[in-house]
């Protein structure tokens, strides 16, 4: 489930939310401490995404990655 995947990889994650994703700042990504709800929700706050444009846009983040 990509929500555990976020939590679970958490230190791989944030530095490539703020590439992915200029507008959500330090702040925003530590706040959510791994957290699929808080970025669903920065997404849609910072780009006026509507919920399921935000989770789209997530699950393609999550997808794009190579876990080991």
């Amino acid at each position: 489930m990509n929500k555990d995947i976020i939590k679970g990889n958490w230190h791989e994650v944030k530095g490539n939310l703020i590439k992915q994703w200029g507008k959500l700042t330090d702040d925003d990504v530590t706040k959510m401490k791994g957290s699929y709800e808080e970025l669903e929700g920065a997404l849609q706050k910072s780009y006026g995404y509507q919920k399921e444009e935000a989770k789209k846009s997530i699950d393609n983040f999550i997808d794009s990655f190579k876990w080991k």
